[in-house]
Formats: C-alpha cells, structure tokens, sequence
C-alpha cells in the first residue's frame, strides 16, 4: 500500500469552482472531486502552519498549550512511526518554516527529505546591492503591523533567479514529487507528502495565468497583502484576480499528480489526500491574510479530499465534521499500524465509507487569540477577558519560537512544572507569554454558518451562548487546556 498527500498553504475554499469559484480555472480540483471523496466540513484545530504541521505528525491540538515551535521530545510523528514500521517516508516541501529555528525538526522525522527554496522570504539567495522593487500599492507589514516585514527584501532579490515557471518553488516541488513516483510506484509501503507553500502569499505568478482573469489593469503593483484592507477597488479586485491566478497555477500542478495516477493505474492501492493547512482572508471582513482578525470561515473551514482505494468511493461528499488532526491517524490506520493514545484525531475510514459521524464539535484557534469552537451549524468564538489578554503561559521542552529561542528574560521568568498525560511522565518549561496578534478586541461572537455561511450577522442568543460555551469546555478538558486557559477567557466560574 502507498499514500500520497499533497499539502498546500493558505487555499480559501471559496476559489475553488466545487465550493463557489465558478470563475477560478482549477479543471484538476474539479478532476479530483469526481476521483476522490469531498469533505464539506474540514476545519482548522491548530493555527497557523507550523502548529498545524505539528497536528499532522502528532494528531493532536496544541494551540491551547503553547505558540509556533518545532515538535516536542514527548511528541509523536506519524511520519517516524511509519518509518520505524518499515513504511518509507519522503518529504518534499518548498515551506520556508521548516528551516527556520522554530520549524526545525519536523523534516527529520521522514526517512528522507528534499527542499527547494526560494519562497516568501527565505533567506536564500545573496545580494548586498538592494533589488530593484517597483511602486506598490501596499508594503506587507510584520504580524503586529508595526514594521516592514523583515521578508520583503529577500523576495524581491529571490525572484531575479526564476524568470520563468519551470524555476518557480512550486513548479519543482510537484517536478521532484513527480521524479519520487516514477522511480517508486512499483514498490510498496511508502509514504509521500508534496508540500507547497502556494498559494500562500506573495502571489508571485506569470502573466500567461493572470492573463485568464485580467486584462486593463494600470495600477501599482500588489500581490502581497496583509492586515486591514485599505487599498482601492482596482487594486483590490487586481489582487484577488492575482490570487485566482496562483491557484490555477496550483492547479496545473495538482493535474501531474493526477496524471500519474491515472497513468500508473495507482488508483488500485495509494490513498490520496489533498488538503491545505489553512485558508486566506482575500478581503471578507475588511482584512487579508489570517491572525489579525477572527479565524472566520475563509480562513477556518479549508479545502479536503480523500481517495482511499480499500474503499475506492469516487465523486461523492461527506459532512461529517473533520479536521487536520484526523489525517495522521487516518494514514497509520491505512498501513494498519496502531493509532498512539496520545492522538485525539480519529481515522476517517468508516466517514470515508459512509459519512460516519466522527465528532459532534471542534475546537480551533491560535495560541494568544480566540478559543472556537463549531458544531456545524454554529460557530462560537471565545475572546479573552480585557484584563487576562497576557494570562497566558508556554509549555515546552523547545524553547523556540518562529524564528529565534525564546529570550533570556523569558527564560529567566520560567519554571519547571509538572506535565500533561500526553507529555509522557516529563515536567515542562512553563513561560510566561503574551499576546501576539491583538484580535481579542472583536470580542466574543456567535454565529449560525448554515443560515450566515459568510458571517456577516452575529447573534446573542442566551440559550445558544450556554450551549456553545458548555461545548467549548468539554472540548478544553479534553485537550487537557491548562488552568489559565480557562481564566483567561471568563470560563474559571463556568466549569
């Protein structure tokens, strides 16, 4: 048996033509909704991409428990536990955070791995000279919105060494997935993730795709956005219309992946998914990007496809609630390998089958931000009291943020505590932490997805309040959420 999972970043649901974009080009999205099985309700556990890497490997939320950083000693890896089973895993990714100091240790658990660079920011090519960069409409400011991001030189000097598509990360990326199939189909037992940072921004696309969906455009250049929305309707329109054209670029490369399928007859013994870690707010709200706003549906509710040839259930959905933390567990039971305790994720044969319930809410959201909780037809989004925003601490034995360790006067405040059932018998580093993204001013915001799917009207309604709050600290026991969770949010009193 083999699997495959192509992972992308930052993919709205709503630009793809089987859920709304009916004006996207993605004629391979909608080749794999009729080879595959279609989720229509897949949320986000653990924001943003690092944290929701880590829920691929260990199956479990962590947003509750501590901020971006790598895997932890006590954690599982569903890509090491296939490897120590005898099920080769390879990774190919063009992620930028793999190599950074807080992502640095997921790639090490494949049995082997690949990189290409060059996306985003990386800190890749070298050029002391500044790169020619033309008049903007908006400059990509850092998350808290209070400088340039640090990024923005280094994409410019990176794009000077891809002139053209074939040069381009993601083109290489699905290139190389595409070389590891050929030269491995006709083995058995392994396991293969294609990750690629696109669509995530910037949207750095060639005019032949963008071609399909703009033709007058005269305005200053944009395909980088972030925060609040405060550019004109020209140029907003251009930067979704640049959006559009990455995914079907995307989708140009999904179709080498389905190619091969269909080539190579791999539809008799390789699962596939395909998924995103999450999505992207393209103006909905007033805002771009994710973090500094509510984790509303455009960002939260993503994008999935399941194939699974024990079953081979082709052109058919599901509404069962699932999430990212379900896919680790799904991929060990297809090896038949034993799921670890530790994993809250379930696997998703018997949804796959026929649309099994697989739990009745879910919790998502990002550490310091709302705690949320859905249970399909309500979304309740949980804000922290004004005066508790910073009564939040780090558990870890990593202590590593995104991009650097954790400072010495950090660390200076830190103490050694007991752990959690899932840590395994060992004490953790609790760090005082603080508040990273300022989203607590929405307030607490409920929801019907079902009549208000885009979120425009909130309600307050006392019963359904009570019962979303109830739903929301069952589902914070069960992830054992530490006790200032729950003081932090109002809840202490509640329990």
């Amino acid at each position: 048996m083999k699997a495959i999972l192509v992972l992308f970043d930052s993919l709205n649901k709503r630009y793809l033509p089987m859920f709304g974009g009916k004006d996207v080009y993605a004629p391979n999205f909608e080749r794999l909704a009729k080879k595959s099985v279609t989720f229509n309700n897949s949320y986000v556990a653990s924001m943003p991409c690092i944290p929701a890497r880590r829920e691929l490997h260990t199956g479990r939320k962590n947003f509750l428990h501590r901020e971006w950083g790598p895997l932890e000693p006590y954690d599982n890896s569903m890509p090491n536990i296939l490897k120590k089973n005898g099920i080769y895993s390879h990774l190919i990714s063009d992620h930028i955070h793999y190599w950074e100091e807080g992502g640095a240790n997921y790639h090490t658990k494949y049995s082997t791995w690949e990189i290409v660079r060059g996306q985003e920011g990386d800190h890749w090519k070298g050029s002391v000279k500044d790169p020619e960069i033309p008049e903007v409409a908006s400059v990509p400011m850092n998350q808290q919105g209070t400088a340039v991001s640090s990024m923005w030189r280094n994409d410019w000097v990176n794009r000077e060494y891809m002139p053209t598509e074939e040069d381009q990360p993601v083109t290489k990326v699905f290139d190389l997935g595409c070389e590891f199939i050929k030269k491995n189909f006709s083995q058995d037992n392994w396991f293969l993730q294609i990750e690629t940072f696109d669509p995530h921004e910037p949207f750095f696309v060639k005019e032949h795709y963008l071609s399909r969906y703009e033709k007058n455009y005269t305005g200053k250049h944009f395909d980088w956005p972030r925060g609040e929305v405060k550019e004109t309707p020209e140029e907003i329109k251009h930067v979704q219309d640049v959006y559009k054209a990455l995914v079907s670029m995307s989708d140009a490369n999904l179709g080498k992946v389905l190619d091969l399928m269909d080539l190579l007859n791999m539809w008799e013994d390789t699962m596939l998914i395909v998924g995103t870690d999450h999505g992207f707010m393209m103006s909905e709200h007033g805002f771009w990007g994710k973090n500094q706003v509510p984790y509303f549906n455009e960002v939260a509710k993503t994008p999935l496809f399941i194939y699974d040839p024990r079953i081979k259930n082709q052109n058919e959905s599901r509404d069962a609630l699932v999430q990212m933390i379900d896919w680790a567990p799904t991929i060990l039971d297809f090896f038949g390998l034993d799921i670890p305790d530790e994993m809250e994720g379930k696997p998703l044969f018997d949804t796959l089958r026929d649309d099994s319930k697989v739990r009745d809410e879910a919790l998502f959201g990002v550490f310091s931000g709302h705690v949320n909780v859905t249970d399909g037809e309500y979304v309740y989004m949980r804000a922290a009291k004004p005066d508790k925003i910073n009564h939040i601490n780090n558990y870890t034995l990593m202590p590593v943020k995104m991009h650097n360790s954790f400072s010495l006067e950090e660390l200076k405040k830190a103490e050694l505590v007991e752990g959690f059932s899932f840590t395994k018998g060992l004490k953790l580093l609790k760090v005082p932490a603080k508040d990273k993204y300022g989203v607590n001013k929405f307030g607490t915001m409920l929801f019907n997805v079902l009549d208000d799917p885009k979120q425009l009207h909130p309600i307050s309604d006392p019963i359904i309040i009570n019962r979303m709050k109830k739903k929301l600290i069952k589902l914070m026991k069960e992830n054992e959420a530490p006790v200032e969770q729950y003081e932090r949010l109002g809840l202490d009193e509640e329990q």
